[in-house]
C-alpha cells in the first residue's frame, strides 16, 4: 500500500516535537511527509521556525552518531523525500493572542537554546525563510540567538512563500483524497487556505486535528483546549465546512483588532454556498482532550527507555531528554498529584500522527474497533458529530459546544434550510439534518501502552514498534 502523504501544520512546542520526529522517523513505505507549516501557537512563528530548524540538525547529528555506532541511521523516509518547510501566520483572525510559553518556555523548547547550545550549528538562520519585522522581545531573541548551517540544509527545503499557499499548492496538484492534513497548531494556517480556494482544500483526504474539549474541562481556560482558543473564529470557520451549509456554523464578524497587529476576520470573506463547493463536505477527524490525556509517558518509564541510549552519547537522546525534562518538572509545578517517576505527561500531538501512520493497517478512515473482545481496542470513531466552536463569550471562547440534549432530530427542506431562518423551537438550527457541522470524533486507539511504545520505538530505533 501507498505511503500516506502528509501536511502537518505545527507550533513546536514539545509534543510538537514529538509527533514531527515520529513522522519523520516512520518507515517510508508507511508516511511521507509533503509539507511542515509553521504557525504561531505555543511561541510566535519565529521561535516555532527556530525549533523546526534546530530540530533538523539534531537529526543529522543523531544519523552521524548511529552511523558511527554501526547502526541504521533511521529517518529513512529524508532520504526520499525532504519535505518542505514554510512559516506561517504571527497571529490570530481578529483575536488577543494568547501563547502556551508558560508551560513550553520562552523558547516553546523548555530553554534548550540557553542549556544544550552544544548541540546546534554556528551560523545565522533567519535568511531562509521571509520574516515579518520582529513584533517583540521573545521573537528579536529567537533572531539573535538561533543557530544554524549557512548552506542549504541537508534534510529540508525551507520556502519564502506563505504556508498556505505550499498547502494549497500540493492539495492542487495531488490527485483528490490523497493527502491528509495533521493540524497540531491554532488553525489559522488553515483557514487562511480555506479562504483562499475552499475547492482545493476540500481535496484533502482528511483533516485531523488535535484540539478541542467535549465532556471534560479544558487545559487553557475551564472550558477550552488551547488549539481551538488560540484562534476559535479560524477553528469555527474550518469546522464549518464540514456543514452541508457552512453558513450554519460560521461565526459572527467581529470588528479588527489592530493593536496587537492581528489580521480581522473581516478580511476572510464568507464561503460561497454549497452548490459551488461541490457536494463532498470537509472531511475532520478530531483528537480532543477527552482521548489524548489518556495517552500519557511517566517520567520514571521515559528515564529507564532512555537512559542506555544516554550513556552511549546519542545526540536526539541528549536533547530529546532535556526536552522532555523541562517538561516534566514544569507538570510538577502546575498539576496536583505528579511527584518524581510518577509525574506523567500526557502527549497529545503524537496520536495525531499515530492515526495517520496507521491508516494502512485500518484500510479506511471509517469508524471501527472499539472492544475487540481480547482485552485489546482498536481506532473508533464516532458517527458525525454536530461541534461547534464558541468564538464571543466572555468566559466560553474555544469552547466546543455539542448538543447533549435528548431530542429528536428533524427533516428539514432544503430550501428553507439554506435561507438560514428561525426554526420554532430549535434555536441555531441544532436539530436538524441539513444544519450544523458533520465532524468525527477519535474516542478509542489501540491503546497507551501500544502508543508509547510505538513513539520511543521509532523515534529512537530501541526496537521494532508495533505501528
Amino acid at each position: 500500500m501507498a505511503p500516506t502523504k502528509v501536511i502537518i501544520d505545527t507550533d513546536p512546542g514539545i509534543d510538537d516535537i514529538n509527533a514531527l520526529l515520529l513522522a519523520l522517523a516512520a518507515s517510508p513505505e508507511d508516511i511521507e511527509v509533503l509539507l511542515i507549516s509553521a504557525t504561531y501557537g505555543n511561541v510566535d512563528v519565529q521561535n516555532c521556525l527556530r525549533n523546526l530548524v534546530s530540530m533538523f540538525h539534531v537529526i543529522e547529528k543523531e544519523r552521524e552518531w548511529r552511523r558511527g555506532q554501526g547502526l541504521p541511521p533511521g529517518f529513512d523516509s529524508l532520504d526520499k523525500h525532504k519535505p518542505v518547510v514554510a512559516a506561517g501566520p504571527t497571529g490570530p483572525l481578529g483575536e488577543q493572542q494568547r501563547m502556551a510559553d508558560y508551560f513550553h518556555g520562552r523558547d516553546g523548547l523548555g530553554g534548550i537554546y540557553d542549556t544544550h547550545a552544544h548541540l546546534f550549528p554556528q551560523a545565522d538562520w533567519e535568511h531562509l525563510f521571509d520574516f515579518p519585522p520582529p513584533a517583540s522581545d521573545i521573537t528579536k531573541s529567537a533572531v539573535e540567538t538561533t543557530q544554524t548551517w549557512p548552506e542549504r540544509p541537508v534534510l529540508f527545503s525551507p520556502s519564502k512563500k506563505p504556508s498556505h499557499l505550499e498547502m494549497l499548492d500540493l492539495l492542487s496538484t495531488h490527485p483528490p483524497a490523497t493527502i491528509t492534513v495533521i493540524a497540531l497548531g491554532p488553525l489559522t494556517n488553515l483557514a487562511l487556505a480555506a479562504s483562499a480556494d475552499p475547492v482545493a482544500f476540500q481535496r484533502a483526504k482528511e483533516i485531523v486535528i488535535m484540539g478541542g474539549a467535549l465532556y471534560q474541562p479544558g487545559n487553557i481556560t475551564p472550558l477550552a483546549e488551547f488549539n481551538i482558543y488560540a484562534d476559535s473564529i479560524a477553528a469555527a470557520r474550518v469546522f464549518a465546512l464540514t456543514s452541508p451549509i457552512p453558513g450554519s456554523t460560521m461565526p459572527p464578524v467581529l470588528k479588527p483588532l489592530q493593536e496587537d497587529g492581528s489580521t480581522s476576520s473581516t478580511h476572510l470573506p464568507p464561503y460561497p454556498p454549497r452548490s459551488q463547493l461541490g457536494p463532498s463536505v470537509l472531511n475532520i477527524v478530531l483528537v480532543p482532550l477527552d482521548t489524548t490525556e489518556k495517552h500519557a509517558i511517566s517520567r520514571g518509564y521515559y528515564v529507564e527507555q532512555i537512559d542506555e541510549l544516554l550513556r552511549k552519547g546519542s545526540p536526539l537522546a541528549e536533547w530529546h531528554a532535556a526536552l522532555m525534562s523541562s517538561t516534566f518538572k514544569k507538570v510538577e509545578q502546575l498539576h496536583l498529584g505528579h511527584e518524581g517517576s510518577n509525574t506523567s505527561l500526557a502527549l497529545h500531538d503524537p496520536l495525531c500522527v499515530w492515526w495517520a501512520l496507521d491508516a494502512s493497517k485500518r484500510g479506511s478512515s471509517e469508524a471501527h474497533g472499539g472492544d475487540q473482545g481480547n482485552g485489546k481496542t482498536s481506532w473508533n470513531l464516532s458517527t458525525p458529530t454536530d461541534i461547534r466552536v464558541e468564538t464571543t463569550g466572555q468566559w466560553s471562547r474555544g469552547a466546543c459546544i455539542v448538543d447533549q440534549r435528548d431530542r429528536r432530530m428533524e427533516t428539514e427542506d432544503a430550501e428553507e434550510a439554506e435561507k438560514l431562518g428561525d426554526r420554532t423551537g430549535d434555536t441555531d438550527g441544532w436539530l436538524t439534518n441539513r444544519r450544523g457541522n458533520r465532524i468525527r470524533v477519535c474516542e478509542n486507539t489501540p491503546g497507551k501502552d501500544v502508543f508509547v511504545e510505538v513513539l520511543l520505538g521509532t523515534i529512537f530505533g530501541l526496537k521494532s514498534p508495533k505501528v
